[in-house]
């Protein structure tokens, strides 16, 4: 017999802690291998957690809502028919190990009542308290403001507000709850969030507080420095229209501009191995693998940064692919852990929004990130054997923002003369 511990698991870079969302299964229930325990979210995706053995659930270390840091321990799996008596979960365990008789065995402690938290003390750490998922789509559902819910006390780890709390406190008189006052309470400044006039204050979600602090980072990490090309693409505009039903029918996938301008991509950064690279104090680290990030938006206005691994092994077809489930599963939340880590370099299409060229900021360890603008027709000089012409062609920029420290401009602009290069000698006349 012997009991396994399961641990919260590490959901990507820069993710230091996880929500749970939902327990799927209780003390006492049996699971199988790979079966999902409970489903969690970070700032980035939701996952399930599946069981990593075949055995009952011995206990569970840490209720619905509450977020826990990556590798501790939050259940525990009991394995080869051992006997489980189902038992009250405790909101915060800790999980010494011991040795007995040779066999592993996590010793937990009993939990402790719940200790009342004076309302000064909730006050004084709502700036920086963190709200669930789970906790913000009930408040939004039932129209609690930020200021009426930071008010609401937290039961939680931290005084952080619970799912019991905030339906409870819907069950109450709502009016009850207001900011506390006392001798010894210290003054909050608010002189930044309180505004006159017709306005509307919206507090960040997790996810774009994230975004935000991973942005500053970023700016102060690297001197950025951003150069532009102008790219004619007549001959990919022209390939795609004539062929993109024939692609459909063949082999079931729409494709757009995205992985035929991704497949120059992966050419012009295999003739520049030096921008697929990253940063570590003095030293650069040459990625051998190519692995290229994609930004797509979310529902919810933000940006998730899904990662399409080796593809400089993939063909027209396999890009397509890859881009177009990539794309489809970041705007359902459907993203695993580590589709989203990994990438190498990153491209952003600005041209979407119908913009023609951007500033993109790098994402850490990254050194590049290349901008697509919109694809407009515009009058261009043609060089023919019969002179020089003036005809109506399919333009588009390309902004490549790198980083200073160790891309100069040559390399800077090499690289995007390379992409330039490889986009304007697609071949119009290639089949599918």
């Amino acid at each position: 017999m012997a009991k396994i511990e399961l641990v919260m698991p590490k959901m990507g870079e820069s993710i230091v802690e996880a929500t749970i969302l939902k327990w799927l299964k209780n003390v006492g229930d049996t699971v199988e291998l790979d079966e999902p325990i409970l489903e969690i979210a970070t700032d980035k995706v939701d996952s399930e957690v599946p069981s990593p053995v075949e055995g009952t659930i011995a206990e569970i270390l840490f209720s619905e809502d509450d977020v826990v840091e990556i590798g501790k321990v939050i259940a525990i799996i009991a394995t080869e028919g051992e006997d489980v008596a189902p038992s009250a979960t405790p909101s915060v365990i800790e999980t010494p190990k011991k040795t007995e008789n040779g066999q592993a065995k996590v010793v937990v402690e009993a939990p402790t009542a719940p200790v009342s938290t004076p309302a000064v003390a909730v006050a004084a750490t709502n700036d920086e308290r963190f709200y669930s998922p789970l906790v913000r789509s009930i408040s939004k559902a039932e129209g609690i403001s930020a200021a009426e819910l930071s008010q609401i006390p937290g039961t939680g780890l931290n005084n952080r507000v619970t799912k019991s709390d905030i339906l409870s406190y819907l069950k109450s008189d709502r009016t009850n709850v207001a900011p506390t006052k006392t001798a010894t309470a210290t003054p909050v400044a608010t002189a930044q969030t309180v505004a006159s006039g017709n306005v509307e204050i919206i507090e960040m979600d997790r996810m774009r507080k994230l975004i935000s602090k991973h942005m500053v980072s970023s700016w102060h990490t690297s001197p950025h420095v951003t150069s532009f090309i102008e790219v004619d693409v007549t001959n990919i505009v022209n390939w795609r229209k004539k062929n993109k039903d024939k692609f459909i029918e063949r082999y079931g996938e729409k494709i757009t501009f995205t992985p035929i301008l991704i497949q120059a991509i992966v050419k012009a950064l295999l003739d520049h191995p030096m921008i697929n690279v990253s940063v570590e104090g003095d030293n650069i680290i040459v990625k051998k693998d190519i692995n290229i990030g994609m930004a797509a938006a979310l529902p919810s206005g933000n940006l998730i940064v899904p990662v399409i691994k080796n593809a400089d092994q993939l063909s027209l077809q396999g890009l397509t692919k890859q881009v177009n489930d990539l794309a489809q599963r970041a705007r359902a939340n459907k993203l695993k852990p580590d589709e989203i880590q990994g990438g190498t370099f990153t491209v952003t299409n600005v041209g979407t929004f119908g913009n023609v060229m951007g500033t993109p900021i790098i994402p850490q360890p990254q050194v590049a990130i290349l901008a697509l603008g919109a694809i407009r027709k515009k009058p261009a000089v043609l060089e023919t054997e019969y002179g020089d012409v003036i005809a109506i062609r399919q333009m588009m920029f390309l902004s490549l923002s790198y980083d200073h420290r160790v891309v100069d401009g040559s390399l800077g602009g090499s690289m995007l003369n390379t992409m330039k290069k490889y986009m304007e000698a697609f071949d119009p006349n290639q089949g599918i």
